[in-house]
């Protein structure tokens, strides 16, 4: 199973950025996708996640309102449209896949991108 990120840089602060997290290996079929993140010095969160059907769907709270989590089955890929973003959004961006819940354990991660927003 492989996932790989990409759509990560650097953005001004209010700008926006798409990441897209592409899967290969497996049908995403009953799979929970998601997005999490790790600043430097802090410890990684999960920023939104997606269900296979796209019925349940988390985020959050930092980023209600401005992140929105999608998933496309038919091109095993999912993606993170972040809009209005803030310098405390820095982080490297990470896919996953569970067959569990939101809540993990998380059982396949992508490599990771960068993503900086400068004030």
């Amino acid at each position: 199973v492989q996932l790989v990120e990409s759509g990560g840089g650097t953005v001004q602060a209010r700008g926006s950025l798409r990441l897209s997290c592409a899967a290969s290996g497996v049908a995403l079929t009953n799979v929970t996708m998601g997005w999490l993140r790790q600043a430097p010095g802090k410890e990684r969160e999960i920023v939104a996640a997606v269900t296979w059907s796209g019925s349940t769907i988390y985020y959050a709270d930092a980023v209600k309102g401005r992140f929105t989590i999608s998933r496309d089955n038919a091109k095993n890929t999912v993606y993170l449209q972040m809009n209005i973003l803030k310098p405390e959004d820095t982080a490297v961006y990470y896919c996953a896949a569970t067959t569990s819940s939101w809540s993990g354990p998380w059982d396949f991660w992508g490599q990771g991108t960068q993503v900086t927003v400068s004030s």
